[in-house]
């Protein structure tokens, strides 16, 4: 029996600062279409940052932080 493996990478977004802030990082990312919709995904326990529940939607997020939401993954990576 042989089992396939399938390992997906997460999709890198790029910012131009140091960190950005998990509210902001859903606009930017285009996963949410608002901030209001951003603080709706947040408070209701949707999304995860380096593996666990984030409720912080000022959460700093730096470079080689992961977000997982709705199954999909992003990785923030500071450009320069």
């Amino acid at each position: 029996m042989k089992i396939k493996v399938t390992v997906k990478r997460a999709e890198e977004i790029n910012i131009s600062t140091e960190f950005i802030k998990l509210d902001a990082f859903l606009k930017f990312a285009n996963i949410a279409e608002s901030g209001g919709m951003a603080k709706d995904m947040i408070s209701q326990g949707e999304v995860e940052v380096n593996g666990e529940p984030c409720l912080q939607r000022g959460k700093k997020l730096r470079d080689g932080d992961k977000v997982r939401i709705f199954g999909h993954e992003y990785a923030v990576k500071v450009e320069g």
